[in-house]
């Protein structure tokens, strides 16, 4: 046996940092932190292959409410992750989001979406065909029936930056960070007291927190838990325009938004590219090591979709593709923060299904408040917790993308 630590984080890609970063920088927290990081390159981490967005475009409350805080933490970052003389800066571009419907169902979702946003205070609109067509001259809007447009507190930025940032603070405070693999825990009734690593060494622990992304499931189960997470595959284009439609809106001086199409199909602005995806008409469950594009969807959906929609995306070609994994929760989709209700010192942070980015901060405040308070202090996330898993009780989010 080793010198133990009060928490123990399994994962230090930004869920992890996340959670380290808030424990060490609360001032009501003495305890000791250990982050374990199987890989430090984070070359296949979801944070480091994410495609890095934050939208407050949601349906419920809580997940309107947790990208309203993240976005707010975004724009300070500099100012809160500052060590030294180094301010880390996000490149946030505040591009928005841009939801189009071409159904009545789709229709009626925006409408009802956006009661829920205006009452949360999320500063979106909705347009006609009329209205949107004036605001990005180069869509095609015949088939539109309404688009919902982020004004403010919407857009993309770096998500590395955001993960080393929190890493980066959360050790200047203290926390200290292991490469390593976890491959065993200890538990004795209904505590877990240790990891046990893949160096052979047994670190015992106070509270052990699963962050680790797509493999949370095999972490839960070492603790003999369950959690219903599993690597879902999604593939992400960059391409190049003949002829750049950015620049041309007349609004958000000229910037052009992150688009969903109705087809499913986004893409948005990447500096003098656009960066696109879709999500798969299949859609298993992959191996934790596959990392191959799904080269045939750019063809066969993104791009039909988009040329349909806009003349600007009838000439463009591929300069860039990538594989990365959603942790997607195959009970509702939504992230799962909170204990387990009989290990209590077991804490989940998991299932952000392709939102982490965007969920990190909060996620990361939330479960540093379990720990040190024994409950949420600020922003309640009781919904979310691990009880809706055990009583397969769905947390319904319709604005799942």
């Amino acid at each position: 046996m080793t010198e133990g630590y009060d928490v123990v984080i399994v994962g230090g890609a930004v869920i992890g940092s996340a959670v380290a970063y808030f424990l060490t920088a609360n001032p009501d927290f003495g305890g000791s932190v250990l982050v374990v990081e199987r890989d430090p390159t984070y070359h296949r981490a979801a944070t480091s292959l994410s495609s890095s967005s934050i939208r407050t475009q949601f349906s419920n409350p809580i997940n309107v409410r947790i990208s309203q805080f993240g976005s707010e933490f975004i724009r300070n970052f500099p100012e809160i992750m500052q060590v030294g003389d180094v301010r880390p800066d996000l490149n946030f571009h505040p591009g928005g989001y841009l939801f189009l419907a071409n159904t009545e169902e789709q229709e009626r979702t925006l409408l009802e979406n956006h009661e829920v946003q205006r009452a949360c205070g999320a500063d979106v609109v909705l347009w006609d065909p009329e209205e949107l067509a004036r605001a990005f001259p180069h869509l095609r809007v015949e088939d539109i029936r309404l688009a919902s447009y982020g004004r403010s507190g919407e857009g993309w930025f770096d998500n590395t930056g955001l993960m080393y940032g929190f890493r980066n603070k959360a050790r200047a405070a203290g926390a200290e960070y292991l490469t390593d693999e976890v491959v065993g825990i200890g538990r004795e009734g209904n505590r877990v007291t240790s990891v046990r690593l893949e160096s052979g060494r047994e670190v015992p622990a106070g509270t052990i927190v699963n962050a680790s992304g797509p493999r949370a499931s095999l972490t839960a189960r070492m603790a003999g838990l369950d959690v219903p997470v599993e690597p879902r595959k999604r593939t992400l284009f960059v391409f190049d325009c003949a002829t750049t439609p950015e620049g041309t809106a007349a609004v958000n001086g000229g910037r052009l938004p992150l688009m969903i199409d109705p087809s499913g199909v986004f893409c948005r602005p990447e500096g003098r590219f656009f960066l696109s995806g879709c999500s798969p008409v299949e859609d298993p469950a992959v191996d934790f090591d596959d990392f191959d594009p799904r080269y045939p969807e750019f063809e066969e959906i993104i791009w039909p979709a988009l040329a349909e929609r806009s003349p600007a995306f009838e000439a463009i070609k591929i300069v860039n593709q990538w594989a990365g994994h959603y942790d997607f929760n195959t009970l509702d989709h939504n992230l799962i923060v909170g204990r387990h209700p009989e290990v209590r010192n077991f804490v989940f942070a998991n299932g952000f299904s392709g939102h982490g980015l965007q969920q990190g901060p909060a996620a990361g405040r939330g479960v540093s408040e379990l720990i040190v308070y024994g409950g949420f202090r600020t922003l309640d996330l009781t919904a979310v917790g691990y009880e809706r898993i055990v009583e397969n009780r769905p947390f319904l989010e319709k604005a799942v993308i």
